[in-house]
């Protein structure tokens, strides 16, 4: 079951960024990008890996749905051809390592990708983009180039693709406390933070004509209550007149540099459980609310544990990742043109 899932949601996100290739290219054209290949593999073969052979046919519709992102982030037509050429080399690694992962899958006979599997992800994706059209979905392929056969191959590796990156990741991501402890005093400018205070906040909307007085007396009121006993939160619910009133005036961890003035001082002097006087302005009567309080410093190993643990796992998998490719790499056959 748990390849199935894997499987299923590899696809998909695999399959995503089809989606664009029918897309027409803004400036640069597609000329440029297709003279650029022809004249680079001119016998229209980009590589050899293993016994598969990868042409150019197969680059570009890897590269096409790519390109208007690439077109929007360069700013002159030598910044696009730079970052196109750079693109070409990491495409060409991802096309030679997809077929070296797949041959490494199959190597062991009894793994397979039930044609359940397959029949169930083209369906869905067949549902998600084509309204269940096949008419739409053939005529898609025939626009990429792609016969059904092609596609469903495309599927089947992309599955498998996916699930060993997957498995590869998941065996290495153990990370012990000694490291964890490591990288928290090797980094500790990282882990510095200003003066934050998770915020409630409730406001009372000036009416047409009400005077400053007034208005002050109606927030009293309402700190009158709160002191008598009633949970801030619940009097943001049944007063407050902005859009946090729903969950109870919360706002969540502010830090002091993000909010204005008047509102920071009053608040900052206070601890947790603590509310504001009420303050005045133009449009409004606030209270302010301590929900908690951290202040400015280094931020204790135990709040940032998970964060570093998280930061580790990615830094472990992905070295692990890389000894794995290099070692498919170097026990394979493989020549680029």
């Amino acid at each position: 079951m748990m390849f199935r899932r894997l499987c299923i949601i590899s696809t998909l996100a695999a399959l995503s960024p089809l989606a664009t290739f029918a897309q027409p290219l803004a400036s640069p054209p597609v000329p440029v990008l297709t003279d650029n290949l022809a004249q680079r593999f001119a016998n229209g073969v980009v590589a050899v890996a293993e016994d598969k052979v990868i042409t150019v046919d197969d680059l570009r519709r890897e590269i096409g749905p790519r390109v208007p992102a690439l077109q929007r982030s360069a700013r002159n037509e030598k910044e696009f051809n730079e970052k196109l050429e750079s693109l070409q080399e990491e495409i060409i690694q991802e096309m030679i390592d997809r077929i070296l992962i797949v041959k490494d899958f199959k190597k062991d006979d009894k793994r397979k990708v039930p044609a359940s599997y397959i029949n169930n992800a083209i369906a869905e994706e067949q549902i998600r983009r084509f309204e269940s059209d096949r008419t739409k979905f053939l005529a898609y392929l025939r626009n990429t180039g792609m016969t059904y056969r092609d596609y469903r191959k495309k599927v089947e590796d992309d599955m498998i693709y996916d699930y060993m990156r997957s498995q590869q990741r998941k065996s290495s991501n153990i990370v012990s406390p000694a490291r964890v402890e490591s990288f928290y005093s090797e980094n500790k400018d990282r882990f510095q933070q200003d003066d934050q205070v998770h915020m409630r906040l409730l406001s009372l909307t000036r009416q047409t004509g009400e005077t400053d007085e007034t208005l002050r007396a109606r927030a009293q009121k309402v700190v009158d209550r709160f002191k008598a006993g009633e949970k801030f939160e619940d009097l943001a619910r049944e007063l407050s007149q902005d859009a946090k009133r729903t969950k109870g005036g919360d706002w969540g961890w502010q830090p002091r540099a993000d909010l204005k003035a008047e509102f920071s001082k009053p608040l900052f002097e206070l601890t947790k459980g603590q509310s504001t006087d009420p303050i005045l302005a133009p449009e409004a009567v606030y209270l302010l609310y301590v929900e908690d309080r951290k202040f400015a410093g280094l931020q204790p190993l135990a709040e940032v544990r998970e964060q570093i643990e998280r930061i580790l796992s990615n830094q472990i998998a992905r070295e692990s990742e890389a000894r794995w490719l290099e070692r498919l790499r170097r026990n394979a056959y493989v020549k680029i043109y």
